[in-house]
């Protein structure tokens, strides 16, 4: 399956939110949306949900305007909604048929999901006796018992301990393994570049920064090395170049030009005992920073 959205406008009154938005997001990768708060993620989410229409601009799935009444679309909001003082089993069944499937399916694949992340012990239990974290595990369970094509989640990780935030990776590996389109919106980077292929960068509703995670890194300039090596102090002071610090004592040096990295990592090598030397790649956090830094309006 193939997600594309072409040219996405969007205004509310006089406030244009979203401005030309054109991405495209693959089966079997996730793919993630970014953004300061009010770049507009959250309304791009919503058109793709249907939740309201564009005002113009297309949505297409594999080529064809995408119908909602036949794909099938599971979402996990940053802001919970269930009902705190009504049955677990109860609201995620009713969820369940509202998304087209029959009581006794539905109970058997809530029954499975609650297994699944060990929460099967709280079945009948109000949700609001829950932790945070088993909220957050209970909401996931509403998106994912339909069995969607299309899988959007908005801050997944939001006060998950290290062990549930593990049960979560699995369970989105899972999915992307089983060819579903998965759409991340989160503001922790880390996990960003551990699951999405791909990403688009909003700002001020439009698109800043789009593509692959891998050709967008390449394409900075790739000026800095990162060294690490017992006579850092002796390595600093030959090469007269700016430099940094790290806190577990690598040394970070800024090059004149790129076209320098070769001759510099060669000197070094071949005159110090160096454990490692390599060209330092932007992360993702400095990226987003540079492609969404600036200030934005409300949205």
């Amino acid at each position: 399956m193939i997600l594309e959205l072409k040219n996405i406008e969007k205004s509310f009154g006089e406030l244009k939110v979203l401005d030309k938005i054109s991405f495209r997001a693959e089966g079997g990768k996730a793919f993630g949306i970014l953004g300061r708060n009010g770049a507009g993620k959250t309304t791009t989410i919503r058109i793709i949900m249907d939740v309201f229409p564009a005002d113009s601009g297309e949505i297409l799935l594999d080529g064809k305007a995408i119908d909602h009444s036949r794909i099938g679309i599971g979402y996990l909001p940053e802001e919970r909604g269930l009902y705190p003082k009504k049955p677990i089993i109860d609201q995620l069944v009713y969820f369940a048929e509202l998304k087209g499937m029959k009581t006794k399916d539905a109970v058997k694949s809530v029954d499975f999901w609650l297994e699944r992340l060990e929460m099967s012990q709280y079945r009948n239990k109000r949700l609001d006796v829950l932790s945070k974290g088993n909220q957050q595990k209970i909401q996931l369970i509403t998106a994912l018992a339909h069995d969607p094509d299309i899988i959007i989640l908005d801050e997944p990780f939001s006060g998950l301990d290290p062990v549930n935030a593990m049960v979560l990776k699995e369970i989105v590996n899972e999915q992307i393994a089983k060819g579903k389109i998965v759409l991340f919106s989160s503001h922790q980077m880390n996990y960003i570049e551990e699951f999405c292929d791909s990403i688009a960068i909003l700002n001020n509703g439009k698109i800043a920064l789009s593509g692959d995670i891998v050709s967008i890194k390449r394409e900075y300039p790739r000026d800095r090395l990162v060294i690490r090596s017992q006579s850092n102090d002796k390595i600093k002071s030959e090469l007269d170049l700016p430099y940094t610090v790290t806190k577990n004592g690598d040394l970070i040096v800024k090059l004149n030009s790129p076209d320098d990295k070769r001759a510099v990592m060669s000197h070094i090598v071949e005159k110090y005992d160096v454990d490692e030397v390599k060209v330092l790649e932007p992360s993702l956090t400095d990226i987003f920073v540079d492609a969404a830094g600036d200030d934005q309006k409300e949205a």
